[in-house]
């Protein structure tokens, strides 16, 4: 809201108006259009790009699922999806729990990673380099308690 008014309230705002409602960078919305997530607005007689309501609530879409950790590409599955309201949300569903699993998996292997820092980091015990556990397990992944690749 600015002056008492609303996007609503307005036929049209600039890309820059845009970016400030969203969060989102200039550059980056531009590429959302590139990329056709983002439909490429009308331009004024000046050549300046005017963004609707639609614009602004497509972007807040976007954003949000990229908040949420989802790829460009389940993004943009998600977009075309919400383009028709009649469809079924089975597709819609499976992209979300497909998310959330590899969400999953990537929090059980920062876990192992995590126990096994804070096991490397205790094996410290002052010193020289030379002398230095966290150098020693670094350098040798044989001392490592357990497999932690990513």
């Amino acid at each position: 809201m600015k002056n008492g008014t609303t996007i609503l309230d307005r036929s049209t705002i600039s890309i820059g108006e845009l970016s400030r409602l969203t969060g989102v960078k200039v550059t980056t919305i531009r590429y959302y259009e590139h990329e056709g997530l983002l439909e490429a607005p009308d331009r004024n007689a000046g050549n300046q790009r005017r963004y609707e309501a639609s614009h602004l609530q497509r972007l807040q879409f976007i954003r949000h699922a990229r908040d949420l950790g989802l790829g460009m590409g389940a993004v943009r599955e998600l977009v075309q999806l919400s383009v028709k309201p009649d469809h079924s949300c089975e597709e819609a569903n499976k992209i979300a729990t497909t998310h959330l699993d590899d969400v999953r998996d990537r929090i059980t292997r920062l876990r192992s990673l995590e126990k096994e820092l804070a096991r490397i980091a205790k094996s410290c015990r002052g010193g020289r380099i030379g002398d230095c556990s966290v150098i020693a397990a670094l350098s040798d992944h044989g001392q490592c308690a357990g497999d932690h690749f990513s």
